[in-house]
């Protein structure tokens, strides 16, 4: 279903998404920034998450920096098990996004696990259980952008993020204080005065030793971001599409940072290639609020980069979407 937002509700969708304060009353300072109080912040959040406009208020971790091995798994299944298979792919805790798409590859999902060995035999179980006609993995070797964020003003606010993240071999260190309140803070942010009191306690913690224990992950890399995600599609981005792009090896780089400079690009990794997937080494995901707007977008990018070979992935169905929970 799609809501009506009104022009404060959108404002607040934005700064729900970008910049949400780690401060022991963060509704108030974002009410202070909208000039709204308090309890009006707190009930629009509220009727936001009922009306399935905001999805989840919390953390996005860097799953690499966390020790976590993540990929990307395409497989070609025929329709008739699809539904199937997205049963046992969905199951894994480690999923986070599993989507259909207009493709010779039809079902594309993310994965986290523990180790390599852990990937290794999870896929072997999904080719055991599946028996898909064909399988890739496409791991990640450089990311240049990831910020999925959905302007709902229009303006461009908040949408400026550096790109460039550094891909962690190993994971970095976590004293067990860290460790505690990464495992915590992984949760649904509550609607409430003092959101983060409950979680500070659990683990033993003054509410603002929590925070600055937060606030250091998150500039250290190992936290992503604190913030909304939303359901695009309720909030009027109703078409998106993964890009693949076959980019000379030498100009992957700069190439990479052009697509990534475009608001409508949300993620823009480099990927492994293989004899299975030969050609196409940039992945972008795109999103618009209708399929002409992301052709266009695509367009633009052709004429910024001058790559004209690619595939355009148009998403059919979404099966999952959700933040994978990491336990460290």
């Amino acid at each position: 279903m799609k809501s009506r937002l009104d022009g404060i509700d959108r404002s607040l969708v934005n700064l729900l998404q970008s910049g949400f304060p780690l401060v022991p009353q963060p509704y108030a300072e974002i009410g202070s920034k909208l000039g709204l109080t308090e309890a009006e912040v707190l009930r629009r959040v509220v009727r936001l998450r009922e009306d399935r406009i905001v999805r989840i208020l919390g953390p996005v971790f860097n799953s690499r920096a966390l020790g976590y091995r993540s990929t990307l798994v395409a497989m070609r299944v025929p329709s008739e098990r699809v539904e199937g298979a997205t049963e046992i792919i969905n199951a894994h805790p480690g999923v986070g996004h599993d989507y259909l798409r207009d493709h010779y590859y039809n079902l594309w999902f993310t994965l986290a696990v523990r180790s390599e060995r852990d990937l290794a035999d999870t896929l072997q179980v999904f080719e055991n259980q599946i028996q898909p006609e064909a399988m890739l993995e496409l791991p990640a070797l450089r990311l240049f952008k990831i910020r999925l964020f959905f302007d709902l003003e229009g303006n461009g606010g908040g949408s400026e993020e550096s790109a460039g993240e550094t891909l962690h071999a190993t994971s970095l260190p976590l004293t067990p204080v860290e460790r505690a309140v990464t495992n915590e803070v992984q949760q649904q942010l509550p609607a409430a005065s003092r959101p983060f009191e409950e979680m500070a306690g659990r683990v033993g913690m003054r509410t603002e030793e929590f925070l600055a224990c937060c606030r250091s992950l998150l500039e250290r890399g190992i936290m992503r971001r604190f913030g909304a995600s939303i359901e695009h599609r309720n909030a009027g981005f109703v078409a998106n599409a993964m890009v693949c792009w076959a980019v000379p090896p030498s100009a992957v780089e700069e190439i990479g940072f052009k697509m990534a400079a475009f608001k409508e690009v949300t993620h823009c990794y480099e990927r492994r290639t293989g004899p299975l997937w030969p050609r196409y080494n940039v992945f972008s995901m795109i999103h618009g609020k209708t399929p002409e707007e992301n052709s266009a977008t695509v367009a633009r990018i052709v004429e910024a980069t001058g790559i004209r070979d690619y595939e355009v992935l148009p998403t059919l169905l979404e099966f999952k979407k959700e933040r994978v929970r990491y336990r460290v």
